[in-house]
């Protein structure tokens, strides 16, 4: 018998799998889908078995061992796997490891080890007792006695030496039992029932034959209720469910949430775990313990069967395309699970992406609106401020109205959220006397200054250096903090207001844990304000927050990308979302330079469907998506020259290529030209046939041979 077998090798950058022999010892538990450790060179390396041959023409080496009693990837999963490579245009191995947590992936000496509780018992009642009443040895005694009225005790109990003692009479036996690093049992509560518009959107989801629905929901108006309805439906037919939300911090609130419904009938799948709990978690769906899969966007994955449904949460996210490679988008990867499931995707959301509205304006997918908050609760007042006439008045960072409205909430004992985009004390420091900004030597970027710990810090690298007053270029002693960050909002709150402050971005949630914790100490009121950055935008729901202020509605306008006003709406009118979502009446101040942009005017009128028309339109005139489809091709260097020069034969190649429905755009510099000390050009095709384009990518793919070169390929990328 021969194996075909896929490992983390590739030769000219094409990917292919290797043959090998089965010794007879090892024939009978050959499956596809199972890992073994095969000879590769003078290496040892595990790899996927993707096919099973009767014989070779070739003389091969024999696998060395199999690595799995059952198989790693099902069926499903590895042509799920192969969907994704034909239209992404990545390595196979990249996808499969990329479906599976650490411990379960085809990597040598990546193992995690298994969680035990170690138990003994009694093995011979009449020998214990007869034990008891002929030893002298009182503290053993005790023991046996102990044990005599239990089924059995956990080891740890006892004296280790005492229990050796028994072990070696032959008293007791010791075993041990696996337990999971995650536990979740709740006393189960039913779900709260639906109110009318929430029954009328469901029932016109049951009714649906659509695929995939889109469920366009106003903030506060209990998608997360009808969620719930929908998967017990599913979970008392047998089948199971995954809900995907954007951010970590999400998690925390919709497992909670969960949990008082579904209670241990749920795994978590999110990064935020530590290697040993996702293996847990993931064993416990492989070994079909749980129903419901909650987390971030790999736990689209998860190895359930008979799924019934895919929920989607703020479907907007950007979060579900995965930026490194492979480069897969959850949204799509759910579609493909659905149907071999013959199961429905529900994409929930205030603010769709245009393109997923569009398909459900054409009737591709099923729209389904939710106009009303689920409490009869008021959609908030938003008052747009123009910080132009602010900063005349010497107002840089709060209007005068924001710090008024703040003094109010404080003295009704309500809890405010500040949003700002941009973490970090200060956007970067300039020198005064000589104009020079303070840069990243590896990238084209300028460095954030951080006051906490005193460091200015690239973004984009890691590279970090110690504060100084002194001009790296001048050297006089003449730097200045420029910009904004949400260290900076939080210095001044305190210098301006009595109240207890929590900041929320990524250097407060660094830590395991630190979402949960921030979340659950400002839903308790510990804290009266909350600042973060767009990972408080979406999703949370604090019954006491009545105050929301957009800090900088322009961070994002001012990003060269087509999506810029789309991104713009979608966060003012989801951290907007956070205020009055309890009865109390609500109220949001966008603060801006641009008070006539129209992502920002339909914003403050809650009119999503106005700003789709808008935005379609100019979608529509530059040819960009839904009426095009994108490709990113970025072209690396150590040299600005080499990259150049590189990204302008890839860019001729495609020209004389291209059918006649494509646009070639470039090459130009990439929006940073140069990360990590390597330079970068981009070429963006528009496309509608995708037939056309994968062959003249396969193709570059395969004649690129220039080793000095990365070539990155992105198909519809969510930044360029």
């Amino acid at each position: 018998m021969v194996v075909s077998v896929l490992v983390e090798i590739s030769f000219n950058k094409q990917e292919k799998t290797f043959d090998y022999l089965v010794p007879d010892n090892l024939v009978n538990d050959i499956q596809i889908g199972k890992r073994v450790l095969v000879p590769f060179g003078k290496q040892k390396l595990e790899g996927f078995i993707m096919d099973i041959k009767e014989n070779s023409d070739y003389e091969l080496k024999e696998i060395i061992t199999i690595i799995d009693k059952e198989p790693i990837l099902t069926q499903e999963l590895l042509t799920l796997g192969k969907e994704i490579q034909k239209e992404i245009l990545c390595n196979l191995i990249s996808i499969y490891q990329t479906m599976l947590p650490k411990g379960y992936k085809a990597k040598n000496k990546d193992n995690i080890n298994i969680k035990y509780n170690k138990y003994i018992k009694i093995i011979n009642k009449e020998k214990a007792i007869d034990f008891i009443n002929t030893s002298k040895a009182k503290k053993q005694i005790q023991i046996v006695e102990d044990l005599l009225n239990k089924e059995k005790e956990l080891k740890n109990k006892y004296s280790n030496n005492l229990i050796k003692e028994l072990l070696n009479k032959d008293i007791i036996i010791e075993e041990k039992e696996e337990i999971y690093r995650i536990n979740i049992n709740e006393d189960i509560k039913p779900i709260v029932n639906l109110n009318p518009y929430q029954i009328e959107a469901k029932n016109k989801i049951d009714n649906s034959n659509k695929d995939v629905i889109l469920l366009h929901g106003i903030t506060g108006s209990g998608k997360t209720e009808i969620y719930m309805h929908l998967i017990k439906e599913q979970i008392d037919k047998g089948k199971s469910a995954i809900v995907l939300v954007p951010e970590i911090s999400l998690t925390p609130q919709m497992i909670s949430r969960f949990t008082k419904h579904f209670s241990s009938n749920i795994a978590v799948l999110h990064s935020g775990l530590s290697d040993s709990e996702k293996y847990d978690e993931y064993r416990k769906i492989k070994r079909g313990e749980v129903s419901i899969v909650i987390g971030a966007r790999s736990a689209i994955f998860a190895p359930l069967n008979n799924i019934g449904i895919i929920i989607i949460d703020e479907e907007q996210s950007s979060s579900y395309k995965q930026e490194s490679n492979p480069k897969y988008n959850a949204i799509d990867v759910a579609i493909k699970r659905a149907k071999y499931h013959n199961a429905k995707v529900i994409l929930g959301s205030a603010t769709p992406t245009i393109e997923t509205y569009a398909r459900a304006d054409k009737g591709y997918y099923e729209l389904v609106s939710l106009n009303k908050r689920a409490n009869n609760a008021k959609l908030p007042n938003i008052e747009i401020i123009d910080m132009k006439n602010e900063i005349k008045k010497g107002n840089r960072i709060f209007s005068s109205e924001l710090i008024n409205e703040i003094k109010d909430r404080l003295s009704k004992k309500e809890q405010i959220i500040l949003f700002l985009n941009k973490r970090g004390y200060s956007s970067y420091q300039m020198c005064s006397n000589c104009g020079e900004v303070v840069k990243c030597p590896n990238c084209d970027i300028t460095l954030t200054y951080h006051k906490n710990s005193q460091m200015n810090r690239c973004h984009y690298c890691g590279y970090a250096q110690n504060v100084s007053e002194h001009c790296p270029y001048c050297k006089n002693k003449s730097l200045k903090s420029f910009g904004l960050g949400t260290e900076k909002i939080e210095e001044e709150l305190n210098n301006i207001f009595d109240a207890k402050v929590v900041r929320m971005d990524i250097d407060t949630t660094s830590k395991k844990g630190a979402h949960a914790k921030i979340i659950n100490s400002f839903m308790n009121h510990e804290y009266d304000i909350l600042i973060g950055t767009q990972m408080i935008a979406k999703g949370l729901d604090f019954p006491l927050v009545t105050l929301v202020g957009v800090i900088n509605a322009d961070t994002l306008l001012n990003i060269p990308d087509f999506r810029s006003n789309e991104h713009t709406y979608h966060l003012i009118s989801q951290v907007s979302g956070r205020a009055g979502r309890a009865g109390i009446e609500g109220k949001v101040i966008i603060q801006t330079f641009n008070p006539d942009n129209y992502a920002i005017k339909y914003a403050k009128y809650h009119n999503y469907v106005g700003f789709y028309e808008e935005e379609i339109k100019i979608r529509k005139s530059l040819k960009y998506p839904p009426y095009f489809f994108l490709a990113l091709l970025k072209i690396g260097s150590k040299t600005y020259e080499e990259a150049k020069n590189e990204s302008i034969k890839i860019s001729d190649y495609i020209r004389r290529n291209k059918s006649d429905d494509m646009i070639v755009l470039g090459p130009s510099v990439g929006p940073i030209s140069k990360i990590n000390n390597i330079y970068y050009f981009q070429i963006i095709i528009k496309y509608r046939n995708k037939e056309n384009i994968n062959n003249i990518l396969k193709e570059i793919i395969s004649i690129e041979n220039n080793k000095k070169i990365s070539l990155n390929i992105d198909i519809n990328p969510l930044n360029i």
